[in-house]
């Protein structure tokens, strides 16, 4: 029941930052990035789990571990750019998490670009 555990750290992060957003906003906002790298730790966790099930299914299925690999990377890139992104909104600096957001964007289709062109590839073979 670690959804349970992750909840409680997150709701009680929130109030202890309504809580300490009145006295002092700046210690408020260490109690948020606090929650969330707790959180974070938690993520990383089941990122290994999930990393350990999909290295097993690869021995059922014809599936090249590159392509695999190249999904894994992508469900990263996406994680941890969220991840900061959301940091940079609570604190204030939308301008950087837009800035974020689109080195993700643009990491994503460098990491993916593989897979494009062995679709292509594949087209191309079959006319």
């Amino acid at each position: 029941m670690d959804i349970v555990k992750v909840a409680v750290i997150g709701v009680a992060g929130v109030i202890l930052s309504i809580i300490l957003k009145s006295q002092k906003s700046e210690y408020a906002q260490m109690a948020a990035l606090v929650t969330a790298g707790v959180i974070f730790t938690y993520v990383t966790v089941r990122i290994e789990t999930v990393i350990d099930s999909v290295n097993s299914f690869l021995g059922y299925v014809n599936i090249e571990g590159k392509y695999i690999s190249i999904l894994l990377k992508m469900t990263g890139i996406t994680y941890v750019s969220e991840f900061a992104a959301s940091m940079c909104r609570d604190a204030g600096y939308q301008a950087v998490a837009s800035q974020i957001e689109i080195f993700a964007k643009m990491s994503l289709l460098a990491v993916s670009l593989p897979v494009v062109t062995a679709l292509i590839e594949t087209i191309e073979s079959s006319i």
